[in-house]
């Protein structure tokens, strides 16, 4: 090999190196929230906070 064709084939070979980089797809599946569970929790939260309310009127 002369010395102009050793830089040539380094850049070939790194090329070539270079077009064989694995590819990651990552793929998340939507989540799926009920909003009966959501009015569920209110509601009994709301009640809670009316008890305690009337357990301790001077709380506010």
């Amino acid at each position: 090999m002369t010395r102009a064709a050793a830089p040539l084939a380094l850049v070939l070979v790194a090329l070539s190196l270079g077009a064989c980089t694995p590819t990651i797809r990552l793929q998340v599946d939507p989540i799926q929230i009920y909003a009966r569970l959501d009015a569920d929790v209110r509601v009994r939260l709301d009640r809670e906070l009316e008890q305690l309310l009337q357990e301790n009127p001077n709380l506010f």
